[in-house]
């Protein structure tokens, strides 16, 4: 993907967290991401800026960071790109922003879902910016990427997110829709064209899903919760009865009123044996 001032209203809210524990500036940081200047980004991060991209990969030193932040200009420019920030979940230690991105190549107009996960050293002097998208709207076809972070058995989801991940696991699809708002919604990696709402046709939708003889089985590297919403970050690592090669991936799951979830939203390029 590109550099997106609208990272900014994440960096923003990061920033606060780093000003509530006494550490940098919320106005550097808020600034030196809106304005894509890699200057003011290390100023605001002195120890350093890394940045996972899927499609530039991975940057770290100051001359990539002015080279990545001049080519995403670019490209964004190059596709009329308009943002909008969907939701952003504030955990202890980072921030997670969900981002629907309009683009235009040639004749053709789509939306890429994006999130960003901002997770600053426990110092606040140095940042990782971990971007997750699909390639399938940009390229038509999957990038297998590889995992991001390590699996932390340490990790677990609270509540009805933790009964989604376990009936993810065992491929049972009553079981995960059970865990859904009857007007609940299942958002796909690449576009909102591919949402499935309701009971019925989360049903038939997760059925065809575990098709492959089991279900899905993810490595939980990472789990931000605000309360409203729960980002998992993973490495998908088998489909039914297919090993997948380890792949980067996060989810997000908004609950609704009755505390079940009333949307999960999915930012990977898993290719698995069913799509």
């Amino acid at each position: 993907m590109a550099w997106l001032p609208e990272f900014g209203q994440v960096i923003y809210q990061l920033a606060q967290l780093k000003a509530a524990a006494g550490s940098a500036s919320l106005d550097a940081a808020r600034a030196a991401i809106l304005a894509g200047d890699p200057a003011n980004l290390l100023e605001a991060f002195p120890d350093g800026v890394r940045i996972d991209d899927p499609r530039a990969g991975r940057i770290e030193d100051s001359r990539g960071l002015e080279a990545y932040c001049e080519a995403s200009a670019a490209w964004l420019s190059e596709r009329n790109a308009q943002a909008r920030l969907i939701a952003s979940t504030v955990g202890a230690s980072r921030v997670v922003g969900e981002f629907e991105v309009d683009l235009t190549e040639g004749d053709r107009t789509f939306v890429l879902p994006l999130a960003v996960v901002v997770e600053p050293a426990s110092t606040a002097r140095s940042v990782w910016v971990r971007v997750y998208h699909s390639q399938w709207p940009l390229l038509g076809h999957h990038v297998v990427r590889p995992p991001l972070l390590p699996r932390d058995p340490s990790v677990r989801e609270s509540d009805i997110v933790g009964e989604y991940q376990a009936a993810l696991a065992a491929g049972d699809a009553k079981r995960i829709v059970a865990t859904f708002e009857p007007d609940g919604c299942f958002r796909e990696p690449a576009g909102p064209q591919y949402r499935v709402c309701g009971t019925a046709d989360l049903v038939e939708f997760l059925t065809r899903f575990f098709s492959a003889g089991g279900g899905i089985i993810l490595e939980h590297c990472t789990v931000t919760e605000d309360g409203v919403r729960t980002a998992l970050e993973f490495n998908a690592v088998r489909w039914g009865r297919v090993d997948l090669p380890p792949q980067a991936g996060i989810a997000v799951y908004e609950r609704g009123a009755s505390g079940r979830i009333a949307e999960a939203r999915i930012y990977d390029d898993v290719e698995g044996p069913v799509e």
